[in-house]
C-alpha cells in the first residue's frame, strides 16, 4: 500500500520546478489535452499561497505526486501522480490527506473540476458528480466533469 512506502509533506517553493515538470510531462495530458499543460507553471508563489502537499518516496524524496487545496472557495485545484507511480495508490493517499486538511480547516466538501479521463478516479474516491464545467477556449477546449468530494 502507498502509505507504507511514501510520506506526504508540505511542498516548499524549492519543489516548484519538480511540480511543474510533473504537470508538463504527465501522460494524462497527451494528445488533444497536451495544449492545456504545455506552458503550465507551478511557481514558488503558488506553493507559498496555497496548501500544496507532495507524496515522496521514503528513502530518496522522489516526487510521486502532489495536490493543491484552495480553501476559499474550497477546491482541489491540482492533483497529479507521476506516470511511474500510477496504480500504486498515490492518488488515493493524496485524496485522503486532502480530506484531512479540509476537515481541519472546517470544510465539509471540496469542489473538483476534473480532467475528463480522471472522472472514474473521482467517483472511486467518493466524489459526487454535480455538473459539467463548459469548455473555455482557447485554454480548455472540452467540457469537464465537476464533482464535490465530501470531507466529513
Amino acid at each position: 500500500m502507498a502509505s507504507r512506502i511514501t510520506s506526504v509533506r508540505r511542498a516548499t517553493p524549492r519543489d516548484a520546478k519538480r511540480l511543474t515538470r510533473l504537470v508538463r510531462t504527465s501522460r494524462a495530458y497527451e494528445g488533444p489535452y497536451a495544449a492545456m499543460v504545455a506552458g503550465y507553471r507551478v511557481g514558488p508563489d503558488y506553493v507559498e499561497t496555497h496548501r500544496v502537499f507532495v507524496a515522496v518516496g521514503p528513502d530518496d524524496d522522489r516526487l510521486l505526486g502532489f495536490y493543491a487545496l484552495v480553501l476559499d472557495p474550497p477546491e482541489l485545484d491540482l492533483i497529479f501522480v507521476a506516470d511511474s507511480a500510477q496504480g500504486l495508490g498515490i492518488g488515493r493517499l493524496l485524496v485522503a490527506h486532502m480530506r484531512g486538511e479540509a476537515r481541519a480547516a472546517g470544510i465539509s466538501g471540496v469542489r473538483v473540476i476534473s480532467h475528463p479521463p480522471a472522472e472514474g478516479f473521482y467517483l472511486s474516491v467518493g466524489g459526487e458528480r454535480t455538473g459539467t464545467e463548459p469548455a473555455n477556449p482557447p485554454a480548455v477546449m472540452w467540457d469537464r466533469p465537476e464533482f464535490v468530494i465530501p470531507v466529513g
